[in-house]
């Protein structure tokens, strides 16, 4: 797919809100606008996508604006609404934008005048409270007041009066302004959307709060999506739909492991850009649409310091030869005594990467996976390891571990790939599931795409299947652990 396509449909970005989830939305920026170049019509921003439609209005690309994100230490914006604390229940707000406005804003150099003078056509949402409705503006009328009024999230900011009259953020009527987007003209909604949408109610007056605020997002978004599929259907029909044309949606979505509001990481958030150039470059390999990634992966480091981290793990457990279930393999090799075990030193070289890349991956592993079966004591000649890496669900991590070795008994190369799954579940389970590793033995040296490719075809895993089991750290192998 070219950047821009042949029918020359109208296309409009949808920047939904997100609070500070939207640094994901800026790895996205940087992959479509720069890395495959798309273009679009016009541009709708609401809540915190707004700090990205400006930037696009102040002349940055995708990669500029990323990289303001990645750079961005979110302590700076931080400042306590102090002379209304002491109100308590009655206060104002908990916080102001003052900072944000000195520092974060100067930082990404706004520069007001040139977002005024843009001829990019975008819409700013805001909510005119005293008029009970929604505001669209325009990058010409644009100032910094209305800019703060647009992310003034209630009780945490102070709205802001402009002309007498009172703004707050647009959030609890529309995260995304989609029917702007179609009466400006447009036959394609690019929308990339990082409100959570999980069936999980958390109890709390700081979750509850959030939780409203998915109600409202979540449903009027949703409410958008079905008018425009039933529009569709009569288009398709034959009949007149609601908005006279057929209107596509191109959504890309993520649950970003990060708090709306409530982030102090620098690192947390730098991952999150980098989380969205991932997900994003997956999003255009799956919809064919061509890229060029630039300067490798993720070029920007947050800190100057080189950091060097190395440690040492000891597993030990029990698998069966010819077995695919990891629990049957544990079970029966415990019964057989068909021990295995691994000692492997682990050296991450620039902590810095490792922490905000969205893999968090070392491929410098030295040590040996020992087995009878295999011969004994077998050296690793080539290792892979990933901590703590965020899946679809965010209640859900993984750990993986990928090891290349050589059978001593039989002179064959082999694998062991093994997972931990962290999950967020009901109950303190955060040792069972650090410690408990899900490992395969599989013939050859399979890379991870090769082994991706594989588990969909059942047979052909098979084929490769040597062994599977249950290894684990022990408390006493783990004390010892952390004195390296």
């Amino acid at each position: 797919m070219n950047a821009r396509m042949e029918n020359n449909k109208k296309r409009s970005l949808i920047l939904a809100g997100g609070g500070i989830k939207v640094a994901f939305q800026a790895g996205v920026m940087q992959v479509w606008l720069d890395e495959a170049g798309l273009e679009f019509d016009h541009v709708d921003a609401a809540s915190g996508g707004v700090f990205n439609l400006a930037m696009m209005c102040n002349g940055n690309s995708g990669h500029e604006i990323a990289n303001n994100w990645r750079n961005l230490n979110p302590r700076e914006g931080i400042s306590f609404n102090l002379s209304e604390l002491v109100k308590l229940f009655y206060a104002e707000s908990m916080f102001t934008l003052d900072n944000y406005r000195k520092n974060v804003f100067t930082a990404w150099k706004y520069d007001w005048e040139k977002i005024r003078s843009s001829d990019l056509n975008g819409t700013f949402n805001v909510f005119n409270f005293s008029k009970k409705q929604i505001e669209v503006i325009e990058p010409g009328d644009m100032t910094e007041d209305l800019l703060a009024a647009c992310v003034s999230l209630p009780m945490w900011f102070p709205p802001v009066r402009i002309n007498e009259e009172t703004y707050i953020d647009a959030v609890f009527m529309t995260d995304a302004n989609i029917e702007e987007a179609i009466r400006r003209g447009a036959d394609e909604i690019w929308v990339i959307w990082t409100v959570s949408d999980r069936d999980e109610w958390n109890d709390g007056f700081l979750a509850n709060y959030f939780q409203i605020i998915e109600t409202s997002a979540v449903g009027h978004y949703r409410l958008i999506l079905k008018r425009i599929r039933e529009n569709n259907r009569l288009i398709e029909s034959g009949e007149n739909g609601e908005f006279g044309r057929h209107i596509e949606v191109k959504e890309l979505k993520s649950d970003v492991g990060l708090h709306y509001l409530i982030n102090f990481s620098q690192d947390r958030l730098t991952e999150a850009v980098n989380q969205g150039v991932k997900k994003a470059r997956d999003w255009c390999t799956a919809n064919g649409i061509e890229f060029e990634p630039i300067d490798g992966n993720f070029p920007t480091e947050v800190h100057e310091a080189h950091t060097i981290l190395s440690f040492t793990e000891e597993m030990k457990g029990f698998m069966t030869l010819g077995e695919t279930d990891y629990q049957k393999g544990y079970a029966r090799g415990r019964e057989e005594k068909n021990g295995v075990m691994f000692h492997l030193s682990m050296n991450i070289n620039g902590v810095n990467r490792f922490v905000t890349r969205p893999g968090h991956d070392t491929d410098d592993i030295e040590g040996y996976v020992e087995a009878a079966a295999f011969g004994g004591k077998c050296a690793v000649k080539k290792g892979w390891f990933n901590l703590i890496v965020d899946q679809e669900n965010i209640t859900e991590k993984t750990m993986l571990y990928r090891l290349f070795f050589y059978d001593q008994k039989n002179g064959r190369e082999l694998t062991l790939t093994g997972f931990k799954v962290i999950k967020d579940d009901p109950g303190f389970d955060l040792w069972e599931d650090t410690t408990t590793l899900y490992t395969q033995i599989l013939a050859g040296h399979i890379s991870a795409d090769e082994e991706e490719a594989l588990r969909a075809d059942p047979a052909k895993l098979s084929e490769r299947l040597v062994a599977a089991g249950i290894i684990h750290i022990y408390m006493l192998d783990f004390m010892k652990q952390l004195t390296t």
